[in-house]
C-alpha cells in the first residue's frame, strides 16, 4: 500500500493483519442477524480467550480502557482512594483511576524488564500503605517481576489488576500474563497483537467478578421484565461483529507472536556491533510476546532518538517514541511518583529520553527489515 503523502511504500509501526477467518465469523453474524453488543461470537470468543489463557472466566467488552474501570470498580476503588500504577505505560492504565475519583499513585521502573519496580513499589507502601488496588503492566509485551511483585501485594493484602493490554500471549514462568492478578485484561485496538478493530477483555479465575463485569458493561439492567436499575451501569460490552473479527483473529495469535519475535530477533542481530544501541530488554524468566520491538541509545551518543524517527520518516517507515511515564504528563504530574533506586533519577524518565518503537509490524517483508535497519545502521556506522 503506497501512502498518499509518499510514493514509497508504507511501513507500519504495528497495523491490523487479517487472515480470512474473520470475515467467517462475521458473516455467521449477518446471515444469522445478530447484529448487537451480544450473540453467539461474544460467547465463544470469551469462552475461546479464557481457554487460551487459562484465566478461568472472559467478559467481552469495548476497550482495554473499559476493562480497567470495570475491574477497578469491582475491586471497589472510590473517592480518595489511592491506587498504585505504573508510570512508564499508556495513559489509560490511569485515566480509569480518575474516573472513580481516586489517587494514582505513579511507580517507576526498573532497568531488566522496564516494568514497575518492586523497589519503588515497597516504597509507595511506606508512604500509602493501605491501597486500593495496584495496576502492574507489561510492557510492550514483556513481562513484568510478577514474582516480586506479588510477594509485596500479598504481604500487605492488596489485590492486584494486570493491565496485559500489551502482552497478550506473553508467559511468565510458564503462565500467561493477565491470570496472575484477581483481575486481569486485554486490548484488541487495531495496533495490538490480535485485534477486533477496538475491544477489550476483562479475565479472572472468579467468576462472580465477571458475572457482575457484564452486568455493569450492558447498563446494569436488573433481572426485570420492565426496564429497572438499581445501580449505575455502562455501555461498554463488546458488539458481536467486533467478537467475529476477534475469534478469527485468535485463530493466529501463535503465528502473530511467532513473527513478533522474529522481528525483534533481527534487529537485536542487525545492531550487535553497534555499541551505541541496545534493544528493550526482555524477562529472563517469561516469554514476552515482543509486541513492539525498541531501542534505547547510550548516554552521549552524537545520534538522538528524533534523528532515527525523522530518518525513518523521511522513508515512510513509522516509528513513535516510548510512552512518556505518566510522573511528567501535565495531568498526572500532581499526583505521587516513587523512584527506582537511590540516586535521584528515574529509570522510566531515562528510558522515555533515550528510547525508539520500531517498526513491528509481522507484515514486514526481509526487504522491509533489510530496508529499516540500514537506514539505522547508517546514522551510527
Amino acid at each position: 500500500m503506497a501512502d498518499t503523502m509518499n510514493d514509497k511504500k508504507r511501513i507500519y509501526l504495528s497495523s491490523p493483519t487479517m487472515h480470512g477467518d474473520e470475515q467467517r465469523f462475521v458473516a455467521e453474524a449477518f446471515d444469522t442477524n445478530w447484529v448487537a453488543p451480544l450473540g453467539p461470537n461474544v460467547n465463544h470468543f470469551e469462552t475461546e480467550l479464557a481457554a487460551y489463557t487459562g484465566c478461568g472466566h472472559a467478559a467481552a467488552l469495548s476497550s482495554g480502557t473499559a476493562a480497567i474501570h470495570l475491574g477497578l470498580k469491582l475491586l471497589g476503588v472510590g473517592q480518595g482512594d489511592a491506587v498504585f500504577v505504573s508510570s512508564l505505560t499508556f495513559s489509560a492504565s490511569c485515566n480509569p483511576i480518575c474516573y472513580e475519583k481516586a489517587t494514582p499513585v505513579l511507580i517507576d521502573s526498573e532497568p531488566d524488564t522496564w516494568n514497575m519496580s518492586p523497589e519503588a513499589l515497597e516504597r509507595a507502601f511506606e508512604q500509602y500503605p493501605n491501597p486500593k488496588a495496584v495496576v502492574v503492566v507489561h510492557l510492550y509485551g514483556t513481562p513484568a517481576k510478577m514474582d516480586a511483585i506479588m510477594r509485596i501485594c500479598e504481604k500487605h493484602h492488596v489485590p492486584i489488576l494486570e493491565d496485559a493490554a500489551e502482552s497478550l500471549g506473553a508467559t511468565y514462568r510458564g503462565r500467561q500474563t493477565g491470570t496472575f492478578g484477581r483481575i486481569g485484561i486485554y486490548s484488541f485496538n487495531g495496533n495490538k497483537i490480535i485485534t477486533t478493530s477496538g475491544g477489550g477483555m476483562m479475565v479472572s479465575a472468579e467468576e462472580a467478578l465477571v458475572k457482575e463485569a457484564r452486568v455493569l458493561s450492558t447498563q446494569a439492567r436488573d433481572a426485570a421484565r420492565h426496564y429497572q436499575h438499581s445501580k449505575i451501569g455502562y455501555n461498554y460490552r463488546m458488539s458481536n461483529i467486533d467478537a467475529g473479527i476477534g475469534r478469527g483473529q485468535l485463530l493466529h495469535l501463535d503465528e502473530h507472536i511467532r513473527r513478533k519475535k522474529e522481528i525483534y530477533a533481527r534487529y537485536k542481530e542487525a545492531f550487535a556491533d553497534i555499541g551505541e544501541i541496545a534493544m528493550n530488554p526482555l524477562n529472563p524468566d517469561g516469554e514476552a510476546n515482543n509486541w513492539l520491538s525498541c531501542m534505547t541509545i547510550k548516554e552521549g551518543s552524537s545520534v538522538t532518538p528524533d534523528m532515527v524517527m525523522d530518518a525513518l520518516e523521511a522513508e515512510n517507515a513509522e516509528s513513535r517514541p516510548i510512552w512518556k511515564p505518566m510522573h511528567m504528563q501535565p495531568v498526572f504530574a500532581a499526583y505521587p511518583f516513587f523512584r527506582h533506586g537511590d540516586s535521584g533519577s528515574s529509570v522510566s524518565e531515562d528510558i522515555f529520553r533515550r528510547g525508539v518503537c520500531l517498526p513491528s509490524d509481522i507484515k514486514n517483508t526481509d526487504a522491509d527489515m533489510e530496508k529499516i535497519t540500514g537506514i539505522i545502521r547508517k546514522l551510527f556506522i
